[in-house]
C-alpha cells in the first residue's frame, strides 16, 4: 500500500496538497481545532487522483487527515455546525498572504462546494496531508460540470 504523506511550507508545496485534496469528504462535525498546540485538524476521506485507473476500473478513497499548524484563529462560513452527518466536498486548498512585507502569514482556506469555506490565520504556511492507510473501492468518480 502506498501511503501518501505530504508537507507544504511554501504556496507551491500547498498546491500539491490542494491537488490531492480535491473531491475529498469531510464531516465538519470530525473537524478539530486545538488552541493551546495551535494545531487545527480535518479527517478525509480522499478521492486517490493519483492511482492510475483503466477506463473502466473502480476509483479507489482513503482515509487521510489534514492538519495544518500555526493556527491563531478559524473561522466558518455556510457550514451547519449542528448537522453531525453532513459531509462536504473539499474542492481545494488556498492561502492569501496578509500583503505585508516579509510577513509569512495569511489565511488557508479550505474550499468546499455549495459555497462553504474553513478560514484559518496561520503565522506561516505549514500543513501536513497524510493517509492513514484505510483504503476502500468507489464506483464513483469525482466529476465537475465546467
Amino acid at each position: 500500500m502506498n501511503e501518501l504523506k505530504l508537507a507544504a511550507f511554501d504556496a507551491d508545496d500547498l498546491v500539491v496538497i490542494s491537488a490531492h485534496c480535491q473531491d475529498a469528504l469531510a464531516k465538519p462535525v470530525e473537524a478539530a481545532y486545538d488552541r493551546r498546540t495551535q494545531t487545527f485538524v480535518l479527517p478525509l476521506r480522499r478521492y486517490a487522483w493519483e492511482k492510475k485507473r483503466r477506463f473502466f476500473s473502480r476509483g479507489e478513497r482513503r482515509l487521510a487527515v489534514l492538519s495544518v499548524a500555526r493556527v491563531s484563529a478559524v473561522r466558518s462560513t455556510n457550514i451547519d455546525q449542528s448537522a453531525d452527518e453532513s459531509v462536504l466536498n473539499l474542492l481545494a486548498v488556498q492561502f492569501a498572504p496578509n500583503g505585508l512585507e516579509d510577513d509569512p502569514g495569511g489565511t488557508v482556506e479550505l474550499i468546499f462546494s455549495a459555497d462553504a469555506t474553513i478560514a484559518l490565520e496561520v503565522e506561516c504556511i505549514e500543513l501536513r496531508l497524510a493517509d492513514l492507510g484505510a483504503a476502500w473501492q468507489t464506483e464513483s468518480r469525482p466529476a465537475h460540470d465546467l
